[in-house]
């Protein structure tokens, strides 16, 4: 069967961009809605979500994916990353508690370990260190960052209601956390230090920028960027993937795609800073 035939057959087309080359290859396609690969530290395996479960599919498509057993965690939604050794995964589920908690289980599957009691609470960053994650939380109508250690206990709160503040993730060294923030109207590229402290606009564009990803090198950030006319983050629209310098410097846009929601919601970067993995979707027919 041709690629263009297995395009037009399918809902979710999971593929790697190298940005040295600026190739793209197809990973694996399928009529199933996945979403959010992230990118394991050893280069082994990528993570994706779907229909509430967790997968491990190879970066060559080998074999399709392979179920992650979360116990009773079987809501996750696209918000889920892998420790910086490699040993642990944190997922984003509301079985528990009809609100998005966030937890952390053994990478190779087990019991997940409660580490958010405030919620919702939305996974999506991994210190480098491996002790703290950012995320998302929504505290009565207010949007925004904070941190934890993944152990649990209290939370660091990093923006105070100004706008619509989502999508965390560390800079490699862990001073910076970078974010999407609507304060100043459109959604835009911010960054705070992990610390605490004041934040900083990053981007200054006519699109709304979402989900910042800093790469494993500490020279580039990737992202997407909705129409000027599209509030929040939706699915099923023509977005553009977009690279930067970690100051907000040198934007281009590297291509255009069929997607939004799900893309790269979380860390997808290769452990080597050359690819990252994203997923491209098709209209449901």
């Amino acid at each position: 069967m041709s690629l263009l035939k297995k395009r037009l057959m399918a809902r979710s087309s999971v593929e790697i961009f190298n940005i040295r080359t600026l190739q793209a290859r197809v990973v694996w396609q399928t009529e199933a809605l996945f979403e959010a690969p992230n990118w394991s530290p050893d280069g082994r395996y990528l993570m994706l979500n779907s229909e509430g479960l967790i997968y491990r599919l190879s970066p060559e498509g080998d074999d399709g994916p392979r179920l992650v057993d979360t116990g009773f965690a079987r809501q996750c939604n696209n918000d889920h990353g892998i420790s910086p050794d490699g040993s642990l995964i944190a997922i984003s589920d509301k079985v528990e508690f009809d609100k998005s908690a966030i937890y952390v289980l053994p990478a190779g599957g087990g019991v997940p370990r409660l580490v958010t009691r405030n919620l919702p609470s939305y996974w999506h960053g991994w210190s480098p260190d491996g002790k703290s994650f950012a995320y998302c939380g929504i505290r009565g109508d207010e949007f925004d960052i904070y941190t934890i250690g993944i152990e649990g206990g209290a939370e660091t709160r990093l923006t105070f209601g100004e706008g619509r503040n989502d999508g965390p993730d560390f800079s490699p060294d862990g001073k910076w956390i970078y974010f999407n923030s609507s304060r100043t109207g459109l959604t835009q590229i911010w960054r705070v230090p992990a610390a605490g402290g004041a934040a900083e606009r990053i981007t200054d564009s006519g699109y709304g920028d979402w989900f910042p990803h800093p790469s494993p090198k500490g020279d580039k950030v990737v992202f997407v960027s909705y129409g000027a006319d599209v509030f929040d983050h939706p699915r099923d629209l023509d977005v553009r993937v977009r690279l930067m310098d970690m100051d907000g410097g040198n934007v281009e846009t590297l291509f255009e795609l069929f997607g939004g929601q799900g893309t790269m919601n979380s860390p997808n970067w290769s452990p080597n800073g050359d690819e990252f993995a994203y997923v491209r979707y098709f209209p449901v027919a």
